[in-house]
């Protein structure tokens, strides 16, 4: 099962300083436990400081000797200047803020402009990108990886969103195929199994990272 980590430095206690330290920590703790995937999702940060902590990051992960690949959330060039792995890419690009031109036009386009701008640098990036319907899954083509959501109902302090349930995410898989599809969207310790019955090649989340209940999933294969 391969384990996608998304980051939240507001779930975790004390001012902005304590919370990036957290952070960080906890990122160590996910390149050691064996997380395939952390993706840097602070978008309220300006990007001088979303470049620093995805560098510290990165550096964290990188100090451990683990295979775990960082992703931004945010623009490719920043991503790469701050040594990341590649970028994930949201699913209505045209929404996301200015002077990101790798989240501009359609899905296809963006994976395309995230992957040239590594492909210039002489380096090849992991472009994971957001779906959430079969229409946003083809649009996505060239993605290195697809996540699925919402799976199950997911529940926040603004509203609670539906989810759109194991059939749907089946179906998903066999439309991406053979681009890996990860479950997100109300993913615990206890449905994580089931996403990967029904064809996800693992599962992605923010809350269930920031305990332990995720050490118990990395022994779990993916679906074959």
């Amino acid at each position: 099962m391969l384990l996608y980590a998304i980051t939240s430095r507001r779930a975790l206690p004390g001012d902005d300083s304590e919370q990036r330290r957290r952070l960080v920590t906890l990122a160590l703790s996910w390149a050691g436990g064996g997380v395939d995937y952390i993706q840097i999702r602070e978008k309220d940060l300006p990007l001088p400081e979303l470049q620093s902590l995805t560098a510290e990051i990165v550096e964290a992960v990188r100090s451990t000797g683990s295979a775990t690949r960082v992703l931004l959330n945010g623009p490719a060039q920043i991503a790469l200047a701050a040594g990341a792995d590649g970028v994930h890419l949201p699913s209505t690009p045209g929404l996301e803020p200015a002077g990101n031109p790798q989240m501009v036009g359609t899905a296809g386009t963006a994976v395309r402009a995230a992957a040239g701008a590594y492909q210039r640098a002489g380096r090849e990036a992991i472009v994971s990108a957001a779906c959430h319907s079969p229409e946003e899954i083809r649009r996505a083509s060239g993605a290195s990886l697809l996540l699925f959501s919402p799976v199950f109902e997911k529940v926040t302090a603004q509203k609670v969103t539906s989810g759109q349930g194991l059939a749907a995410l089946r179906s998903a898989v066999e439309i991406a195929a053979p681009i890996p599809v990860i479950a997100l969207g109300g993913v615990t310790e206890k449905n994580a199994a089931a996403c990967i019955e029904n064809g996800a090649a693992g599962i992605a989340a923010i809350r269930l990272f920031i305990g332990d209940a995720w050490r118990s999933l990395a022994t779990i294969p993916s679906s074959s």
